[in-house]
């Protein structure tokens, strides 16, 4: 007959082996926590409205930033996230930028441009000269090529620019009061390079040549039809004497 003792010394053995083998079939969750994301960086958006004046003109600074704490503008100081402010500098100014928060800092900047008013612009000799000699250009609407029977106007701008390399010109951009301020910026500014670039090819040094946009803002006709619509589609040229 089989006897089933089993020796005291085995029984703690097998007890302690079935115990680890337990045990290893256990699996401890961990409570360790994830560390958080780095803080986002800080972005910024910067410009300056119009980026040319005359002396005396005003320009509208526009900034928006996102993520930062502290938003710094050289000449003005602390200023809110986003907002815009005028600015009347008295000679060609850049403003920098700086938005700073806890993800790093971010900076921009946006120039504005002041060109001296001339006393000799003001004389009639030189008025009369001018307004018989250099013609704004016009443009059909929403387009900013200069058109071809325009280019005769911009030959004769040329011209008289050759004949008199004492005078330098700002062109100034204007749109129809359709669609927005934004767009019509915009717009305003690419028919004034448009016209730069004609004269440019023509001979005349683009350091002569200043461009600026109104955009709608400054209508020569307030009548809201079609004929009225052509005549502020125009790049209107100032000239003044350079010194």
């Amino acid at each position: 007959m089989k006897s089933n003792f089993v020796p005291k010394f085995i029984v703690p053995a097998l007890t302690l082996t079935f115990a680890l083998a337990g045990c290893a079939k256990k699996h401890v969750a961990s409570n360790t926590p994830l560390p958080p994301p780095p803080p986002a960086a800080p972005t910024v958006a910067f410009s300056a409205s119009p980026a040319t004046v005359h002396a005396g003109e005003a320009a509208e600074l526009t900034w928006n930033t996102t993520n930062a704490t502290q938003i710094n503008i050289s000449g003005i100081g602390i200023v809110p996230a986003s907002g815009s402010r005028q600015v009347t500098p008295a000679e060609s100014a850049t403003y920098n930028l700086v938005a700073s928060g806890p993800g790093g800092s971010a900076n921009a900047s946006a120039r504005v441009t002041v060109l001296a008013r001339q006393a000799a612009q003001n004389s009639d000799a030189f008025n009369t000269r001018v307004a018989q000699s250099v013609h704004d250009v016009y443009f059909d609407y929403d387009k900013y090529v200069v058109r071809d029977d325009q280019r005769p106007i911009t030959q004769a701008d040329a011209d008289f620019l050759n004949q008199h390399p004492e005078v330098s010109i700002l062109i100034e951009g204007h749109c129809d009061d359709r669609g927005s301020a934004e767009y019509n910026l915009a717009l305003g500014d690419q028919r004034a390079n448009a016209v730069k670039e004609s004269l440019v090819k023509m001979g005349i040094s683009a350091e002569r040549i200043h461009t600026v946009s109104y955009g709608k803002e400054r209508p020569f006709c307030s009548e809201d039809n079609d004929k009225c619509w052509s005549e502020n589609r125009r790049d209107h040229l100032v000239a003044s004497i350079s010194h």
